[in-house]
């Protein structure tokens, strides 16, 4: 018997709200990044990355835009039809470009855009169709190895998988490379990759593309705390956290945290927990790379680099590997 939706939901909600009180009672407290797009968090990401300062999203675009011709180069490997499934798809605007660039070459393609949002899969699945004409779109909610394997069992046709935004960024290391490990045990030979890094650059650089003037950083990393509230039956005072940035030049780690402006104690579905006053959260990391330690990933998961697209600052980032 299949899964109902609400099952699913009631199944989701069980685990954010485990994770959450799991993250919350460790030490250091921590809760995870994917928590942070609920619907509204998804409209206030929407804005960060129309803010001034936020380079990632125009640097990963204008790659988009101008690198048409290598990305069919690559995409000529295959024969016939193939699937572009696209880890946290987000709202597949720069994913558009790309669509439109294979599918004006007349590639028969098949976009399964993965996200563990529903809100931002039903809104990709309503209005990237008519962006791309003929496009054959079908949508995946959920985690991304456990979607992928569902794309798995819907097509078996030759796989170029999507991880953009620097979204590979928003592990640690360590973590980046076991999940590229983890991605190419889901893959077939010859199944290829096309992953977003952020550079390392100029530091204030960075540091400004999180600590936007307008404070809509701020605002989406409180907005979880607000969605806990919301969802877990919990009476967090937003108003007494705050939230912190940091860069450190040395390592490339850009890390997000919320901190406790008093000593206080909260409940989360009757779970009691402390906080001292200025004990931190570790909601958020953003890791940026030189091309030689993402060239050394890519070998040591398994992958044989294929090409290299920057934008025109070098800012930015786009490697194709290919499963060994």
């Amino acid at each position: 018997m299949n899964q109902t939706s609400t099952d699913k939901q009631s199944e989701s909600l069980q685990t954010f709200k485990q994770d959450v009180i799991n993250g919350l009672r460790s030490s250091p407290k921590h809760l995870h990044s994917k928590y942070l797009y609920d619907k509204r968090g998804d409209k206030l990401f929407q804005k960060i990355m129309d803010a001034e300062q936020y380079y990632v999203t125009d640097a990963e675009l204008e790659i988009f835009n101008t690198r048409c011709r290598e990305m069919l180069e690559v995409a000529n490997r295959f024969e016939g039809r193939f699937d572009v499934i696209e880890l946290g798809a987000g709202d597949a605007l720069k994913t558009t470009e790309l669509l439109k660039c294979l599918t004006d070459a007349g590639k028969e393609i098949t976009y399964y855009p993965i996200d563990i949002s529903p809100n931002i899969v039903q809104v990709v699945e309503k209005e990237l169709p008519e962006r791309v004409k003929s496009l054959k779109i079908k949508g995946i909610v959920g985690d991304y190895f456990v979607a992928l394997e569902e794309a798995k069992t819907l097509s078996k046709n030759p796989k170029l998988v999507l991880f953009l935004g620097g979204n590979i960024g928003n592990m640690l290391p360590a973590d980046a490379l076991k999940f590229c490990r983890e991605l190419n045990k889901h893959l077939s030979k010859a199944d290829m990759v096309l992953i977003g890094f952020d550079l390392k650059k100029n530091p204030w650089t960075i540091f400004n593309a999180y600590n936007d003037k307008e404070g809509i950083t701020r605002e989406f990393n409180l907005n979880l705390l607000h969605r806990i509230n919301r969802e877990l039956d919990a009476n967090i005072k937003v108003n007494q956290f705050e939230h912190y940035e940091s860069y450190d030049p040395e390592t490339g780690a850009c890390k997000s945290y919320l901190f406790s402006l008093k000593d206080q104690s909260i409940t989360i579905d009757g779970a009691e927990i402390s906080f001292h006053e200025n004990e931190h959260i570790f909601v958020e990391t953003s890791h940026k790379y030189t091309l030689e330690e993402t060239q050394a990933m890519a070998k040591k998961s398994g992958f044989k680099p294929v090409t290299q697209l920057f934008d025109s600052k070098n800012w930015f980032t786009d490697v194709i590997w290919e499963k060994k």
